[in-house]
């Protein structure tokens, strides 16, 4: 059955919904389901995604969407659609950019206006240590002192870990909730589903419906849905490759190893150094693949963790 809705996590789809002009009381009515009370946002004025450094060294920052509240708090919305190697590192980059551009001229007495960072992933991150983190959904981080009190306020990271959100409708029981559950579910619905009935969600329905597009957008959404679907079948078969060559591989070098070094330390040796042999070369013939494929080396290493340098000389 062909999709009446757009995929949310295509870059059209998601400015489409969140970041046009029109769509201003959307993404008004989100951020708010998703921050405090107390930090109720009325007006949002679009800023340029697009930021620089003060050096040329410094590197290009490129935002999906970037927006100031009535009050001058920065908002940044990212949508990350595959697990890359310093995520965490580029989205604290990010942040320093929507800080500095707030420095005055002349007499100044550094009082910042807040800055959020809210990143929706399709993926989750696999370095939490208690078993309820990893089941979680929204993960709020802000600067801390060794006795876990809030040092500093006014910068806040907010990671959205979609995979993690499993609930059904009959159970949503949040504003946020039924943001999630628009996000996650949206190119699966054929109608409006009766929970949805107030204003913003119709309007969000309307501005996430195929048949009212021109034909200019409906080519730039194809394009987008490409994109995605190829990063996605590119990602998932690396994924999935690479652990059955590595482990094959690693398995059977493994134990030749330890045979040869002595039953006890050789084989966990062997098997330790086989398995990452095996990885490595797994690595490297998914990159070959992705290189005929047309990949860019940044795209190949963001999806396989080798270097650059490493995927140009294949």
């Amino acid at each position: 059955m062909r999709a009446k809705y757009i995929n949310p996590f295509t870059d059209f789809g998601f400015k489409k919904i969140f970041g046009e002009e029109a769509s201003k009381p959307l993404l008004i009515d989100f951020l708010n389901a998703l921050l405090p009370t107390q930090h109720k946002i009325i007006d949002l004025s679009f800023k340029n995604t697009e930021q620089l450094g003060q050096t040329e060294a410094d590197r290009k920052a490129i935002y999906d969407i970037y927006c100031e509240s009535e009050i001058g708090e920065k908002f940044i919305v990212e949508l990350q659609k595959a697990k890359q190697n310093y995520f965490k590192e580029r989205t604290i980059y990010y942040s320093t950019f929507p800080i500095r551009e707030q420095a005055e001229k002349g007499e100044w007495n550094y009082n910042l206006k807040a800055v959020y960072c809210v990143g929706i992933l399709d993926f989750t991150f696999d370095d939490y240590e208690s078993e309820p983190e990893k089941s979680e959904v929204v993960h709020t981080i802000q600067l801390k002192n060794q006795h876990g009190k809030t040092f500093y306020d006014k910068l806040t990271y907010i990671y959205l870990e979609m995979p993690n959100f499993i609930l059904k409708e009959e159970k949503l029981a949040t504003r946020l909730d039924k943001w999630l559950y628009f996000i996650k579910n949206l190119e699966d619905f054929q109608s409006i589903p009766a929970i949805f009935n107030d204003e913003v969600f119709v309007r969000a329905f309307e501005k996430a419906e195929i048949s009212m597009y021109r034909q200019a957008e409906l080519e730039q959404y194809e394009a987008s849905l490409k994109v995605f679907r190829d990063n996605k079948a590119v990602y998932d078969y690396a994924i999935e490759t690479a652990h059955k060559e590595g482990m094959n591989k690693g398995l059977l070098e493994g134990i030749k190893e330890g045979m040869n070094k002595g039953l006890q330390e050789g084989m966990n040796k062997g098997l330790q150094e086989g398995m990452n042999k095996g990885l490595q070369e797994g690595k490297i013939e998914i990159a070959k693949k992705m290189k005929i494929k047309g990949l860019s080396l940044s795209e190949i290493a963001d999806l396989t963790g080798l270097s650059e340098s490493e995927i140009d000389t294949l």
